[in-house]
């Protein structure tokens, strides 16, 4: 059956691309369209900052405010401290409470950019930590009263879990307790705050699944479920990892630039679809820009580019990310906001190779080695050849500009 929704929050979804699945399209239209309602996501405090890979749910959550109700963001202060198995090879490492709330304290930074939970409005949004009601929880009242209502054989099913036994690898009890615990989520949020609706990436199906028969079975409320695809990119890789790592949403641990140059360097096919899930342009401009060809699609590189990051790190940022890789890349300028490393007279003289790691543009002198074997290493704009080279404080009498490629860059300066 296809069904043509009412409210505003699930046809932006449909029209958008968030949508991959929903328990019941119909019920939660009709929920949507009689009022304000709340809806969470959960996040597990598993760094100090999400990655892009994260966005497209806080994207989901904005979209949600957006269009009248209450988006709830709920931080995994207690399920960290036992870890989601979802489609991992192997047990996640175990944190202390310490760590937790410091990333906790680190990832809350992020959502002020895309939700409002300062203004008196009906739909403000919550941000609750689930350490409230499971960090106090009596363990054999919790398996009388909540534990009866969960069968193992059916648990065993969800292919999260299926697949990391096909693969006979190692299963705890505590991760398995997990989805137990993400359920026991639903039921409160639902109990204390009217929550109506749980959004995930779809590896979360099972676990929202597992929350709305709990919640019919104790409280016998009608609640709902809806997913979001898992991204990929068009060439395969993993939405959030880059060639240096995690794309971090923190400044502190990827610069404004450095994000702005993620989003820039988008493969041509996935233009068109990032602009729809990542940006509030308006669809058919979306699809405009992800139609051209040649080199009209660098433009649209660099409009996907400047809008995600306003976004995240405001105006100002992308249009100074803009500047910068406009001076690197088309006048041949060292830019006033690469990542810059600084080093002190103490620091020298250092090897080329160990200044390439320092500035973040290797991993390893290995990597760095490498880099300038194969030609990708530049010093200001010309080849690096010797792998040997020492650069001492004349060397850096003005600052230096180190790339690998044509597309990462970073300053080296003395202070």
């Amino acid at each position: 059956m296809t069904y043509h929704p009412k409210s505003d929050f699930i046809a932006t979804m449909i029209e958008r691309g968030f949508l991959a699945d929903c328990t019941d399209y119909q019920g939660l239209d009709e929920a949507l369209i009689s009022g304000c309602k709340p809806a969470y996501i959960g996040f597990d405090a598993t760094a100090k900052s999400l990655h892009v890979g994260s966005l497209i749910q806080i994207m989901m959550l904005r979209w949600f405010q957006k269009t009248g109700h209450q988006p709830i963001t709920l931080m995994g202060g207690g399920t960290t401290k036992v870890g989601d198995p979802s489609f991992r090879a192997d047990e996640r490492p175990l944190l202390g409470p310490e760590q937790i709330d410091e990333n906790i304290a680190g990832i809350k930074k992020v959502f002020s950019a895309y939700i409002d939970y300062d203004s008196g409005a009906e739909n403000k949004a919550l941000m609750l930590n689930n350490a409230e009601w499971l960090d106090d929880l009596n363990y054999l009242d919790f398996l009388r009263d909540i534990g009866r209502h969960f069968s193992v054989n059916r648990m065993l099913s969800f292919e999260s879990v299926k697949s990391r036994l096909d693969r006979e690898q190692s299963l705890s009890f505590l991760e398995f307790n997990y989805m137990i615990l993400q359920a026991y989520d639903f039921l409160e949020l639902n109990r204390r705050y009217g929550c109506v609706l749980q959004m995930g990436g779809s590896d979360q199906w099972g676990n929202i699944v597992n929350g709305i028969d709990l919640t019919r079975r104790v409280l016998d409320h009608e609640i709902y479920g809806l997913t979001s695809p898992l991204l990929t990119t068009s060439d395969g890789k993993k939405m959030g990892k880059s060639q240096d790592g995690a794309v971090w949403l923190n400044a502190e641990m990827r610069s404004p630039y450095e994000f702005w140059q993620f989003w820039r360097n988008t493969t041509d096919a996935d233009v068109g679809r990032f602009l729809k899930l990542y940006t509030e342009m308006p669809v058919d401009e979306c699809e405009r820009l992800g139609a051209l060809q040649g080199s009209e699609i660098n433009e649209a590189k660099i409009r996907l580019a400047n809008e995600v990051t306003a976004l995240l790190h405001g105006s100002e940022a992308a249009a100074n990310a803009e500047a910068t890789a406009r001076e690197v890349f088309e006048k041949g300028g060292v830019g006033d906001d690469l990542p810059t490393l600084t080093l002190s007279e103490t620091d020298l003289p250092i090897s080329i190779v160990q200044l390439i790691v320092k500035s973040g543009l290797a991993k390893s002198g290995k990597e760095a080695k490498r880099l300038i074997a194969e030609n990708g290493a530049k010093l200001d704009d010309a080849s690096l050849t010797d792998a040997g080279l020492m650069i001492d404080a004349g060397a850096l009498s003005s600052p230096i500009k180190l790339s690998a490629g044509k597309k990462r860059h970073a300053l080296v300066q003395l202070g």
